[in-house]
This record gives C-alpha cells, structure tokens and sequence, in this order.
C-alpha cells in the first residue's frame, strides 16, 4: 500500500479535528515534524491537547500552535523555552499536566502496545500523584499512571519506504517511535522517501503497520534550541 501524501496539508486533511488529541515527536527541537506542526497551523483546528516532550519555543514547533491559541492543553515534562507558554499558562488560559518524562513516554509506549495502564514508582509523594490510584508491590508504594492512546501522531523521521517502514536517525529518534505506535493515525514526515523493499528487514527502527501517511520534507530547517560554542 503506498502511503505517500504531495503535501503535509494533503496529509493532515481529513484526519485533524477540533478538540483532538495529539501527540507530537521530537525532545526540544531535535527530531520535530516541521512542516506537519504548520501544516497543523494552517489548518485552523483548535482546542487541541497537545502530548510532547516540550512545547518547542515561542516561534517554532508547538509554539507556533500556542501563538495562534489552538492548544487548550499541553500533556509534557518540560516547558522552560517559551515565553508564550508561560504567559497562557500563569493567566489561566491553557491547561498544563505535567508527567515525569520517562513516565510520559512509558505512557505512550504502553498505548501503543494496548496497555490501558501501570505502576510507578515515579511521582509518588508529589503533586503528579494528586488523584491517582495507588498500591505496594513489595513494601514499595507505586502510583498507577493510565496510558496515552492519541486520536492523531505526527511523527519526524529520516527514511520511508512507500508502506510506511520507517528509519530514524541518531538522537532525532528521541519520542518519535512512541509517538508513532501510540497514535490512532500516524502521520509521518520524512527526508527521503524510498522504493518499498529497498531497507534491509534489520534496517527497519519502525515497521510500516503503525504508519497510516508520509509526506516529504527534504530540507527541514532543524532550528537549534540552545547553541553552546567555545571560547576561542
């Protein structure tokens, strides 16, 4: 099956609602689907809960979303870089739920493997346990943590075949293939997209059946977060 969208518009169409959910790869600005978060943009959706490590910075990835106030909540375990984050979120204006990171990408790799929930020792004793089921395993308090299963993922990633098998590239990798098996629809962006059959079955990080479209961005911008140099 060719999986293989013209544009990330093309892709998104027909998929995106208002008031989804949806998950979003990458870790700061590494590994983001540039042109699907813009696509997403210029879709006009709104009230969305946005699941994401970060919510990118005030002009890029996700905070493009926030400038344009299409995102009611963020699921996330960091948010440090954006301003217009910060503003929404001490007005009232957007709803925040933070998750320990390890515990947010359990959560999403146990939806993707149709897990409804588990235990953690993580958060217990803190704020993130506030309303959640907890148990002793072994003389040790664990918090129960539900799963998180989007109505949408979007998804960077380096190669495609044309049936959605999928190649990630060093740290860009990150969330991204959580996100992807997490996803009712997954949306993936790409690099280079290749003939079907062309990876090595070993090759494969990702194999196609949790892939629903691709769409080509050959020249993403890759903006770097924080740029650190050394004297000369």
């Amino acid at each position: 099956m060719d999986k293989v969208y013209k544009t990330a518009a093309d892709a998104l169409r027909g998929v995106v609602a208002d008031g989804q959910m949806i998950a979003v790869g990458g870790f700061g600005l590494c590994g983001i689907p540039e042109a699907l978060i813009a696509a997403l943009r210029d879709s006009g959706v709104h009230d969305l809960t946005c699941v994401s490590n970060n919510a990118g910075v005030d002009d890029f990835g996700l905070g493009k979303l926030l400038g344009t106030r299409q995102i009611r909540k963020m699921i996330a375990s960091y948010v440090g870089e954006n301003k217009e984050f910060e503003r929404q979120f001490l007005a009232g204006e957007l709803e925040l739920e933070f998750t320990p990171q390890g515990t947010l990408a359990e959560k999403l790799r146990a939806g993707g493997a149709g897990i409804p929930a588990f235990f953690t020792a993580t958060g217990v004793g803190t704020v993130v346990a506030e309303g959640k089921e907890t148990r002793e395993f072994g003389g040790r308090t664990y918090l129960m943590e539900r799963s998180i299963v989007p109505d949408v993922s979007l998804v960077k990633a380096w190669k495609a075949d044309r049936s959605g098998n999928l190649q990630f590239r060093r740290t860009a990798r990150n969330f991204n293939p959580n996100v992807a098996m997490a996803g009712k629809i997954t949306i993936v962006e790409v690099e280079e997209i290749v003939p079907t059959g062309t990876f090595d079955p070993d090759e494969v990080h990702l194999p196609g059946i949790f892939v629903h479209r691709i769409v080509l961005n050959a020249h993403p911008e890759k903006r770097i977060e924080q740029r650190t140099i050394r004297n000369a």
